[in-house]
């Protein structure tokens, strides 16, 4: 593979308004798609343990309710596929819509569904199929929401005008905890389990119905639009039988090294939000709003960090910023669960934040421009995103029940867990080392096919 970085065409970035709408447009949107998402974790670990698997033990119940989080994860490749197939041959603003659309009617169907009181097992049969719609919509939202972005904003600002993608993170993060605890204070136990629960998943229609808006308005990228018209997108997109089979084949390298650079924001954020909210809870004791509340400051703080860690990459290279994020989470782990078990709610909260919002924020504030800028643009939607979801179906949804499953296997203990969490940042720290001398970022050789066009 060349380590070469050509000079985009001028006609790629669009104006300075175009470069801001695409970038409200990925960023409104992501924040539904991550509402929606993460707010399924938030009410797993809490609530659908006793909704839909109330025969089962605690712990049992807890990981059949991790179980289903992770099978929406299980099919976010498939949406990145799928999406990616359209979206390479018919444009990235079409796909953003349906997207967008699918979740939104996904999640509203999980606040009206009966529990399994009410239907018996057809309730979780149910809900592991709404996860399935779930992981799809997801799936297909990074791709096209990243590329948007990134191909509609100037040249020097692309990790700064994507960080929105990862923004939009935080803020569904945010609103989806900020929620659940809200109506967790306002309510008694029994009402949040009867009934409560399922507002937040209402919510989302209202969203849906505002980032749908929004989005309709957008217009193609220009790099889509150039490359279409120079024959590129006809030629090599409707050649292959599959677009993301032809990623696969020409770019495997590169698939891979989006792999391993995803685990350590992988490990960090789910361990740290989703599987310490049950931990936290069930073996040390602690409030369940303390937990939530940590998750608060998290997605609070990073609104600020992923565009500040981006603005930096943008000015001093990708590969420093990613390094120390990646540095961070390694020496992090160990101290979080110690703080834990210690009782040091101060202490939680500062290594929470440091796994969070110096460590995952930093990595993922790179990510936009450092994966699509891998492929070239008739194949950037189906490569970058089946990439990118491969590694969160692997790695990221199964977190929560892989972290579950090894304190049951270490007798209860966090040891097995917190080295998981170390090994996740260090391959990711060594991948991108390999990466340094080119700075992590590479433009294929088809984009100089696009200027000369």
């Amino acid at each position: 593979m060349c380590a070469i970085r050509t000079k985009e065409p001028s006609v790629t970035t669009g104006t300075q308004r175009q470069s801001r709408r695409a970038a409200l447009g990925s960023f409104v949107g992501a924040v539904l798609e991550w509402y929606d998402f993460l707010l399924y974790g938030i009410v797993a670990a809490l609530v659908f343990d006793k909704a839909f698997f109330p025969d089962a033990s605690s712990r049992a119940g807890t990981l059949a309710a991790f179980a289903t989080f992770g099978v929406g994860f299980c099919f976010r490749p498939l949406g990145g596929a799928l999406f990616g197939h359209f979206g390479d041959r018919l444009g990235r603003k079409r796909m953003l819509v349906w997207t967008v659309a699918l979740m939104g009617v996904a999640t509203a169907a999980i606040g009206v569904l009966p529990t399994y009181q009410q239907i018996g097992w057809y309730a979780p049969l149910l809900l592991v199929v709404l996860r399935v719609l779930q992981g799809i919509a997801v799936g297909g939202e990074w791709g096209g929401a990243a590329l948007m972005a990134v191909e509609s904003a100037p040249p020097k600002w692309r990790a700064f005008f994507s960080s929105g993608v990862q923004v939009g993170y935080s803020v569904g993060l945010l609103l989806a905890t900020g929620l659940v605890a809200f109506l967790g204070g306002v309510l008694s136990d029994d009402a949040f389990n009867s009934w409560g629960w399922r507002i937040p998943f209402l919510v989302s229609a209202g969203l849906a119905f505002v980032a749908l808006w929004i989005r309709s308005g957008l217009t193609e990228t220009k790099v889509f639009e150039q490359a279409k018209e120079s024959g590129a997108v006809e030629n090599e997109t409707v050649k292959a039988a599959s677009p993301v089979l032809e990623a696969l084949r020409r770019h495997p390298r590169e698939i891979l090294q989006i792999f391993g650079m995803r685990l350590g924001e992988l490990f960090t954020m789910y361990i740290v939000t989703t599987f310490a909210l049950s931990y936290a809870t069930d073996e040390f004791g602690y409030d369940r709003s303390f937990i939530l509340g940590l998750t608060l400051v998290a997605g609070g703080l990073g609104i600020v960090t992923i565009p500040f860690y981006a603005y930096l990459s943008d000015r001093f290279g990708r590969g420093p910023v990613f390094l120390s994020g990646a540095a961070v989470g390694v020496v992090s782990a160990v101290p979080f669960f110690l703080s834990l078990q210690a009782g040091a709610s101060v202490l939680v909260v500062v290594f929470g934040v440091l796994l969070v919002n110096v460590a995952h924020d930093a990595i993922v504030s790179v990510q936009q421009p450092l994966f699509t800028e891998l492929f070239a643009p008739e194949f950037r939607y189906s490569g970058a995103g089946f990439g990118y979801q491969l590694a969160s179906a692997v790695a990221g949804g199964f977190t929560p029940f892989i972290a579950t499953a090894l304190v049951a296997l270490g007798g209860g203990t966090w040891y097995l867990v917190a080295a998981y969490l170390t090994v996740g940042c260090a391959a990711s720290l060594l991948i991108a080392l390999r990466l340094r001398g080119r700075d992590g970022v590479r433009e294929h050789l088809a984009d100089e096919r696009v200027a000369a066009a």
